[in-house]
Order: structure tokens, then C-alpha cells, then sequence
């Protein structure tokens, strides 16, 4: 008994006082029949849930984080929304204006692209979407951009968030030619499985990976109505590839538990023939 309330006691301080000051670099490669060879390798930073003003990630903890995602000179950024907090035990609202300045030191070749989830929308997403645009990022609702490149052209596509706006796949991707190469960008990995199969990859957030990853369990609950199975990493399903990041910050309980924060740095390479 004494052993397991110790193991208990250090399991519950590492949960909360040491793995969610972790963020860590996760490189990921995806190889798909989706993405031509012509155009290349494209280098994307995905970077989602923020939450700036949770316990373990303030202004300070984003402004190294765009530090290291510019260290590793990326063709172009994403981010998947969830840039404010709301409810988040022991936090401490940080405005939009800051997080957006931090932010706007992103730098990429291609440039910084955007969807908002719905802590942002819980806030004032048209606050928020005017603070990242200001600070010169992209931000897509039901909208797609064409992205030029040397080799040829593709485009990326951002949806709107699931739970409180209205994502719709037909206007979003209705202008983009059939034969041209799309990233898909969700806040909520359940918009996903409304995502044409043209689309190369998707790119959610909104699950923190579950915050809580159990050995023999994985993910012990649905968080937001997601499948278990598509909580975190790569899941491929119904022929289409969604990449799913654990996100940064941390949302209601401030901790995490073998799901440590992230950003990603995903490859996209065209399968081999």
C-alpha cells in the first residue's frame, strides 16, 4: 500500500508538474499517391490547442517554441486552432493581441496558415481572426488558398470548427482544380471523415492526444465526441491520411500524462511506384 501511494504520488507530480512543460519535436514523414512528385517535398510545422495562459504554457513557452519551429527553416506553417483558453483549471487568460505578435515571428517560405477551434469561437473568433491576420497569417473558413512553388502549385484547404460553426467540404474545396495537390487543415479530427479523398493529408488538433495516454489502454476516453482510435498520430482510414497533434497547451485538468505536448515537423513525399 505504501509503495502505491508513492508510485501514485509520483505519477500525479510528473503529470502535473513536469510532463506539460515538455514540449517535444516530432518528425513525421507520409508517403501518399496524393501528393506528386513533381512539386517536391514539402516541409509543413503543425502546431495546434496553444492555449496561452494555461498553467505550463504562457507568452514566454510560445515564444520558444517559434523559436525552434524557425530553427528548422519549414516550407510552411499550419496552425489548427485553439490559440486562447477558456475554463482551463489554474489559468490565466492571455489576450489574443500577444499570442498573435508572438506568432507572427513565424517564418516560412510559403507561409503561416490558419483555422481557429472552438476555444477561439468560445472567446470572439472574430477578435482572434483579426489579431492573426494582422500579424500577417492566413486564417481559412470554408476557404482555400492556392500556394505557388517552383515546381507547381498546390493549395490548402481549412475548414471551419465542428462544434460551433458549420464546416462545409463543398465550398471549401469547390474551387480547386481536380488534378492540383490539397492539405486539408480541421480544428476537430471528426471533421475529417467529410474530407474528400483528393486531399493529401489532414491536419486536426482540438484532442491534446487525449492529455492521458495508459499503458495497455491508450487513450482512456473520447475527448470531444472523437474517436478513440483517432485521438493522436497518424491514423489512416478509409483510403485518407489524418495526422492528429497532441497540441501544446493543456485544456480543464492542467496535466498530462505519457502525451507530452508537440509540434510537428510532417514530410510530405509522394509514394514510391
Amino acid at each position: 500500500m505504501a509503495l502505491g501511494g508513492v508510485g501514485g504520488t509520483a505519477a500525479g507530480a510528473w503529470g502535473f508538474l513536469v510532463e506539460p512543460r515538455m514540449v517535444k519535436e516530432r518528425q513525421v514523414r507520409i508517403e501518399t499517391m496524393r501528393w506528386p512528385g513533381h512539386v517536391g517535398e514539402l516541409r509543413v510545422a503543425v502546431l495546434g490547442d496553444f492555449q496561452v495562459g494555461a498553467p505550463w504554457f504562457k507568452l514566454k513557452h510560445l515564444d520558444r517554441v517559434v523559436d525552434r519551429v524557425n530553427a528548422l527553416q519549414p516550407d510552411a506553417v499550419v496552425l489548427l486552432g485553439d490559440y486562447v483558453i477558456e475554463g482551463v483549471l489554474f489559468g490565466r487568460f492571455v489576450e489574443p493581441s500577444g499570442i498573435a505578435r508572438s506568432l507572427s515571428r513565424l517564418n516560412a517560405r510559403y507561409g503561416v496558415y490558419s483555422v481557429l477551434g472552438n476555444h477561439d469561437w468560445w472567446h470572439d473568433g472574430e477578435e482572434i481572426r483579426r489579431e492573426l491576420e494582422g500579424a500577417g497569417i492566413v486564417v481559412l473558413e470554408n476557404q482555400s488558398v492556392p500556394v505557388e512553388t517552383p515546381a507547381g502549385r498546390f493549395w490548402i484547404a481549412g475548414l471551419a470548427d465542428e462544434s460551433t460553426r458549420s464546416p462545409c467540404v463543398a465550398t471549401t474545396f469547390g474551387p480547386i482544380p481536380e488534378d492540383e495537390p490539397v492539405i486539408a487543415l480541421v480544428h476537430d479530427p471528426v471533421t475529417f471523415f467529410g474530407i474528400p479523398e483528393r486531399a493529401a493529408i489532414t491536419f486536426a488538433g482540438h484532442t491534446h492526444g487525449g492529455q492521458f495516454r495508459l499503458p495497455f489502454v491508450g487513450t482512456p476516453y473520447s475527448v470531444g465526441g472523437t474517436p478513440r482510435r483517432m485521438a493522436y498520430g497518424l491514423v489512416r482510414e478509409g483510403g485518407k491520411d489524418l495526422y492528429v497533434t497532441s497540441g501544446l497547451g493543456t485544456s480543464a485538468v492542467p496535466a498530462r500524462f505519457n502525451m507530452p505536448p508537440e509540434f510537428a515537423l510532417v514530410t510530405l513525399a509522394a509514394a514510391p511506384t
